[in-house]
């Protein structure tokens, strides 16, 4: 007892407790009673788990992850990323193509039966010029259409014929002269036109792909584009020619005359309307220059309607009367 007596005045034991992670400034003595004590009773789950996590952590520069906080952009943008990419809306947008096919057919469609069932309304009889409006659109549509359909199919047999002649061509020397030709007006150095024409030379369809769309200026027409193309003008060539057919359908046999001013005045509407539409679609709708080109245009439209409707009456009226 007295030898633990001075042992304990010599070395006191350290009363400070490890609390809240904060570190002990010295380290007890050895205790080996207190050490066979704790031997013989196994440690609780939590004394174990703060021994494990919290014991040699804490005397470590440790990093606080909650204080370091991102930047407001940087954590945004880092959740946009995460985020699945919302779904876009399907717009669908008419190749330029198929606007060029639609305003053929919707401008022969307004001008030639306006024109015609102007003249016949100077006959008097409304059936008569309904018939003869309808019989004019069905065979207008049709021969429209088959034109289309022609064109469509001779467009792809020229670029065929094109693949075949730069497929021999390609088998001399006249490609890479081509090439150079190409890229040396965009002065590329010559070093880097080899480089360019070795690589498409591995692979031909490439070189002929790219003899086709540079040298020749001719892209790969699409399988469908002959009946598209004919469906679009026939029907653009209906739709715009039955316009002037509607006011007849809605007054009396014998009130041609009214029907006749009805229809000019609808077509008046129709023609400046599609003149500003045409325009706004291949130009924009925004912007001065924009709107005065499209003003421009629709004033053309309505002139020329004009101008074959007034014939085609002066005609019709001069025949009948002599």
């Amino acid at each position: 007892m007295s030898l633990a007596f001075l042992k304990n005045l010599a070395f006191p034991k350290d009363k400070q407790q490890v609390q809240g992670g904060t570190c002990p400034t010295r380290h007890p003595p050895f205790d080996f009673e207190t050490n066979r004590a704790e031997e013989r009773q196994p440690p609780s789950p939590a004394l174990a788990q703060k021994r494990s996590e919290g014991s040699w952590l804490s005397c470590e520069s440790s990093v606080d992850l909650e204080a370091q906080k991102l930047p407001p952009q940087s954590s945004t943008s880092s959740l946009q990323k995460c985020k699945p990419e919302s779904k876009r809306r399907f717009q669908f947008k008419p190749s330029p193509r198929m606007i060029s096919d639609a305003i053929i057919g919707l401008s022969d469609g307004m001008t030639v039966p306006f024109a015609l069932t102007a003249g016949l309304a100077s006959l008097g009889d409304t059936r008569l010029v309904v018939l003869g409006g309808l019989a004019e659109l069905i065979a207008g549509a049709i021969s429209m259409g088959l034109g289309g359909l022609l064109g469509a199919k001779s467009e792809a047999e020229s670029y065929n014929a094109t693949v075949s002649q730069t497929k021999k061509m390609m088998e001399t020397n006249e490609a890479s002269v081509i090439v150079q030709e190409v890229l040396g007006r965009y002065r590329v150095p010559t070093p880097t036109i080899r480089d360019i024409f070795d690589s498409l030379k591995k692979n031909p369809e490439e070189l002929l792909e790219f003899l086709m769309r540079f040298h020749h200026q001719m892209p790969e027409p699409e399988g469908s584009r002959p009946f598209v193309c004919a469906a679009t003008i026939a029907l653009g060539y209906f739709f715009g020619g039955f316009i002037p057919l509607l006011p007849y359908l809605c007054v009396k046999r014998n009130e041609v005359m009214i029907g006749l001013w009805w229809s000019i005045s609808v077509m008046a509407v129709a023609l400046f309307t599609f003149g500003w539409v045409k325009t706004g679609v291949v130009v924009g709708w925004r912007g001065g220059e924009n709107i005065r080109q499209a003003l421009k245009s629709a004033v053309q439209m309505l002139v020329i309607g004009g101008v074959a409707a007034g014939a085609a009456v002066g005609l019709v009226r001069a025949m009948n009367h002599g």
